[in-house]
This record gives structure tokens, sequence and C-alpha cells, in this order.
């Protein structure tokens, strides 16, 4: 039972991974629209499209009799609430094994949409539907969310059912290394949202945002930047951190109940009359934790969360771009980040989505920082030196991110650019 603070501590240590096997997890959401009509698909195309994946090796995960997602091996496809459709890659050792693992899921992918006439599109935000035009799937919590949610955050609906994103998962081999790896991702927040932009078109119109998704989730409930992750974030003040934070559901057994009005202390000091006054177990902490919907969070691992998705031909530079800084040359990193003040990173964060590079950091602006840490990444890279089988390092992987800072153009611009020009929908569409 987790029923001290204790036991929350226990847990992230219980996480902590040998210097040498540290993996990483990359998850991306994809939206899937109707060739026919450009609308996004509902959950009747959802359960053809998983019955097709099946073929491939994919197992049903089902919920009161309804399949809302497939699992193989450590790989699952899961189902958002606007029938977005998300993979949550295996742990793997390195960037050549996870762009290898994403390739084949998009031929298979690619085999099943092809046939159900199902269009796929790989933009932060959903640059067509309008909110009440999107269809919602029978997963229970998505319900008790989709009520909840609106009341603390006005853009929560839009984040739940018009936004997608691309998530790394890295480890850490000691409490001091997450503390490091932490506060790294927390400060370069700002850097990532501009150079990984790529939600301009919302409603077939330019925004006059680079990443509109990133404005969503500043503006939904349980989001955002907390002044706390600056600071020396041992796993002590996380767990003060998750205790006194609301609870957002509670599983009972099959049903999910609104944990509203409670935070997971209650929980803890059995509280919550509902479930019988019902101490949590590692599973209930674990759904607590994945419901704390900050830019980055922290579970058995660390979740990096601000970037938009990504096409298919830069899905892996950002995690190539993170793995560098924080698996290959984090000390020079921790020094370079722990001088910047946290007010003028937070100040950053939230001009970031309109201004892009335009943003001022400590005097420069996010091009400047950019090109910094991506010097500092490919550093990171050529350091670890994973050859794939022709020879080459993952320092590959961030060619896309060296066109972007070159050409100061990034996916965002290239879309309002080409979308702008004659407003054909076929241009959001991945060719």
């Amino acid at each position: 039972m987790i029923d001290s603070k204790v036991k929350i501590i226990e847990y992230f240590k219980s996480g902590i991974k040998n210097k040498k096997n540290l993996k990483i997890g990359i998850e991306h959401e994809k939206f899937l629209f109707q060739n026919k009509n450009n609308k996004r698909v509902n959950f009747e195309k959802i359960k053809e499209m998983f019955t097709a994946l099946i073929e491939f090796g994919w197992n049903p995960i089902l919920e009161k009799g309804n399949i809302i997602g497939l699992n193989n091996g450590g790989k699952n496809i899961s189902l958002e609430p606007g029938n977005q459709i998300e993979l949550s890659g295996d742990k793997l050792n390195n960037i050549h094994e996870a762009c290898a693992e994403s390739q084949d899921y998009l031929f298979e992918l690619r085999q099943v949409t092809k046939k159900l006439d199902i269009n796929i599109v790989s933009a932060g935000f959903d640059p067509i539907s309008k909110l009440n035009e999107i269809p919602n799937n029978p997963k229970q919590r998505y319900k008790l969310m989709t009520r909840d949610m609106p009341l603390d955050g006005k853009l929560s609906l839009d984040m739940m059912y018009r936004t997608c994103g691309t998530q790394l998962n890295i480890d850490y081999d000691s409490e001091e290394d997450f503390i490091k790896k932490f506060k790294i991702a927390n400060s370069v927040v700002p850097i990532s949202i501009a150079l990984f932009a790529n939600s301009s078109i919302v409603e077939k119109k330019n925004s006059n945002y680079l990443s509109y998704r990133s404005k969503v989730w500043q503006n939904t409930s349980r989001g955002g930047l907390p002044k706390l992750f600056f600071e020396e974030l041992n796993f002590e003040k996380y767990a003060e951190f998750v205790m006194n934070f609301p609870i957002l559901f509670i599983q009972d057994k099959e049903n999910y109940l609104s944990g509203r009005r409670y935070i997971f202390k209650d929980f803890m000091d059995g509280k919550i009359k509902e479930i019988d006054n019902r101490l949590p177990n590692e599973e209930d902490l674990s759904i607590h934790l994945s419901t704390i919907f900050t830019e980055n969070r922290l579970k058995k691992y660390i979740e990096l969360r601000s970037m938009d998705t990504c096409g298919w031909d830069c899905l892996c530079a950002g995690p190539a771009f993170y793995v560098g800084m924080l698996y290959g040359d984090i000390e020079e990193i921790y020094e370079l980040i722990s001088k910047w003040d946290k007010n003028k990173i937070i100040n950053a964060y939230l001009e970031a989505p309109k201004k892009g590079f335009n943003t001022e950091l400590m005097g420069k602006d996010l091009l400047h920082w950019a090109s910094k840490l991506l010097d500092l990444s490919r550093k990171g890279l050529e350091n670890r030196d994973i050859l794939n089988k022709k020879g080459k390092n993952e320092v590959l992987f961030l060619n896309h991110l060296q066109k972007v800072i070159d050409n100061k153009t990034t996916n965002a611009d290239h879309m309002i650019s080409k979308f702008s020009k004659n407003e054909d929908l076929s241009e959001l569409y991945d060719k």
C-alpha cells in the first residue's frame, strides 16, 4: 500500500537503472481522417483499423468488451479521446532501434490506412476540425475527463481532442542524475517548443501561432511548467508535489470515479468514502502520476512532453536531440542551464508558442540557444558513438534540426507557406 511519503520515494528509487543499461522509449500520436470527407475517423473506423492491425501480430486490449488499444510485446497502440492513435514504443537501447521501430509501425499503418481510405496527419494540432465535429469513443476515463477537465483549464478539451505530441521517456542512474536531467528538461522547454513547432494551422486558417498545441497545453487543467521544477527537485520534493496534487479519477475495479474533491494525500489517509476508504496501491499511484499533465513528469523514468508531433521524416530528430544532451553530454548542458533565471525561462515558455525562435531568453533569441544545444547534443551523440549497420552513429538523426536552424524555418513555417498558397487540404496530409 502507498500509505506514506516514504513509499512514493521508494517507488521513484525503484526506477534507478544501471548506468550501462539506460533505455529510451518514444511515444507519438497521429490524427486520422476519412479521405472521402476530410472528417476525423469515428470509433467504428478505429475498430476496423485495429482489427486489420491484428494481422500484423498485434493483440487487442479490451475494456468492457470494447477494443481500446493493441499490444505487441513491449509496444502498445492506444486510443486518445478524439480517436487519435498513439504508439508507445518498447524500451530500446538507442535511436537507431527506436527509429527502426517507428518505420515498422509506419509500414503496418500505411497498409491498413490505404485499405480503409484513411489519411494520416502528423501535426501538433488538428488543422481542420472544429471541436464539436470530433467523434469520441467509449473509453471510460475520457467521459469523466471531458466533464471535469474544463473546470480548471479553458482549453482542456482542445488538448484532449485536438492535440498530438511526441514524447521521449528516459532513465536515470541515481537520484542526483534525476535532479540534473529533470532540471535540464524543464529549462529547455521554450527551446523545444520553438524547435519542434508544428501546429500553425487551426480550423483551416493560420492561427498566428507556430505551436498552437503548446498554447493549448499552457491553458490545460493540471498542465504547465511549475516553478518548483526549476529547483534542485529530489525524489522527496517530487513526492510532496504528487501527494498535494488533485486526483483526476480513481479506478475502482472496472469503473472510474471522479477524484475532483480530493488530493492524493486524502487517498493515502483513507479519506475517500466512495471507495470504502481503501488505501492506494502502486497501480493507483501510477494512474495518478500519469494524470499530471506538466511539460515533463516523473514516473519510474522521466517523460519529456514538450514536442509537437513531427512527420515521419523527422520523427527521430527530437528524441536524438534529447538523448545527445541527457545521455551524452549532461555536465556541459547542466552547467549552461544552471546560469539561466527561472522567471526568464517561464516568460520564454509563455511567449515561445507564438514568437518561436524570436522569443528572448537571457538576452539571446531561442534560435541562438537551439543552435548551441544542437551542437552540444551532437557532441553527446558522438561521445556515445553507437553505430548502425552502415557504420553511422546517431548524429545522422540531427540532420533535420540542423536544416531547421540553418534556414531559420520550422515545420510550422513550412506548413503556413504551403497551405496559405492554395488552402488545399491535401497539403496537410502525410504523403
